[in-house]
């Protein structure tokens, strides 16, 4: 759903690729704190909630934000 988001909002992103296993995935804890994805990095803000992700994605980024 936050990649769908993404491309809907016409964002550019850098999709990286976890392993499936959660205590293998060490980069997504030195980011995050915690082994779930998808985590979502903008700028200083680190988010690792797929609701707040979204949340956060069209409040700074969605319909209202656009130039007519």
């Amino acid at each position: 759903m936050v990649q769908n988001k993404l491309d809907e909002l016409g964002l550019s992103y850098e999709k990286v690729e976890v392993p499936a296993e959660r205590p293998l995935r060490k980069e997504v804890f030195k980011i995050s704190g915690q082994y779930y994805v998808p985590v979502l990095i903008d700028g200083n803000t680190v988010l690792d909630d797929e609701v707040k992700i979204l949340e956060h994605l069209e409040k700074n980024y969605g319909s209202s934000h656009r130039s007519p």
